[in-house]
């Protein structure tokens, strides 16, 4: 029977149970799929309340981003309509105002959250 888990013990066990299934062929919608979906939720919640990642550097996530996307700095340019700006920015010279960090988010998809933190 699943339950909740409550220390990392019990964590650590949820973890091996979930490998132990990950290595067989799962057909769908079988008993052992929907455990290890249930184990996975139940791990997910721990890890959040447990062992959360902490949110990444503002700077640091909008070169990552730029990066994923293949996009050069000059392009950020045209995102944040300042060509002057970008380079300050990513000095950390200047922050970043809300319209900036509204535009990030609309245009590279970076959480709002991530962007609105002191660096």
């Amino acid at each position: 029977m699943l339950k909740p888990i409550k220390n990392e013990r019990q964590y650590e066990d949820a973890l091996a149970r979930t490998y132990a299934l990950l290595q067989k062929e799962l057909k769908a919608n079988s008993k052992e799929s929907d455990k290890l979906e249930i184990l996975s939720i139940l791990i997910k919640s721990y890890e959040h309340e447990h062992h959360a990642m902490p949110k990444p550097n503002p700077l640091k996530a909008v070169k990552f981003r730029l990066e994923q996307l293949g996009m050069s700095e000059a392009q950020l340019s045209e995102v944040l309509g300042y060509r002057s700006r970008k380079s300050e920015i990513l000095s950390g010279k200047r922050k970043l105002s809300l319209a900036m960090i509204r535009k990030l988010n609309q245009a590279l998809h970076i959480p709002a959250e991530v962007l609105i933190q002191a660096y």
